[in-house]
């Protein structure tokens, strides 16, 4: 069984066992969290969606540990004007584990 969850502005297509990295959730680590943001869930041809969300849909996850991403370097540049910058951002995220998909 699969499901499309939303957290932290994007969506994701989940199904148990799978290890993603989402943006950073406040959850201590080896702790478990419920999504209740479910947008879809299914297996095969029985599919439910959700306007907006799938009412008694839930997805249960085991945070795996929190990091922060690699660095993105921003530069910017006029020409002929003598002017660079260039600034870097690390991206906080949290691994999480999806343990259970429920439709309920």
């Amino acid at each position: 069984m699969f499901a499309v969850i939303r957290t932290g502005g994007k969506q994701y297509r989940v199904a148990q066992g799978d290890i993603l990295d989402v943006e950073k959730l406040d959850a201590e680590e080896g702790s478990e969290i419920a999504l209740d943001d479910v947008l879809m869930v299914g297996e095969g041809s029985d599919v439910a969606v959700g306007a907006p969300r799938v009412t008694g849909a839930s997805v249960t996850a085991k945070v795996v540990s929190q990091f922060r991403g690699p660095k993105v370097l921003i530069v910017k540049f006029r020409r002929r004007k003598h002017y660079r910058k260039t600034q870097g951002h690390r991206q906080n995220l949290t691994r999480i584990e999806i343990t259970q998909v429920s439709k309920a």
